[in-house]
């Protein structure tokens, strides 16, 4: 049985808003959540970057005023990664949105592209 669906998002965000009603039209049951008030905990940002590849940058809101005003980009690559999971667990505003995450079968989205949302929830 598939665990469940946890939707991480912004309500000002059109790629979030986009991607509730995509996976609404295809009848995927979510668990929403509000990425500002209720980030991802560092357990699942540790999952999701696990699904990067390891790739640090494609887990950050690199468009955000706090990822430049924390000049993020300049030291993402230095950062232990329990110092990286712990900033962006404690500011929402940090992640990429939305943010899609499954614990089994394992599956983790960041930001929204259909082709992409379509390989993982195909029909």
């Amino acid at each position: 049985m598939a665990s469940p669906i946890l939707l991480y998002t912004y309500q000002s965000c059109d790629a979030c808003r986009k991607a509730v009603k995509w996976l609404a039209a295809r009848n995927v049951q979510v668990v929403e959540k509000p990425i500002r008030a209720t980030p991802p905990s560092v357990a699942e940002l540790r999952a999701m970057l696990a699904h990067l590849g390891g790739e640090r940058r494609r887990l950050c809101n690199t468009a955000g005023a706090d990822y430049r005003a924390a000049k993020l980009g300049e030291r993402l690559d230095a950062l232990p990664e329990a110092e990286f999971l712990a900033l962006l667990a404690a500011n929402g505003n940090l992640v990429k949105r939305p943010f899609l995450l499954r614990a089994a079968p394992p599956l983790g989205l960041v930001g929204f592209d259909p082709e992409r949302w379509a390989e993982a929830f195909p029909g």
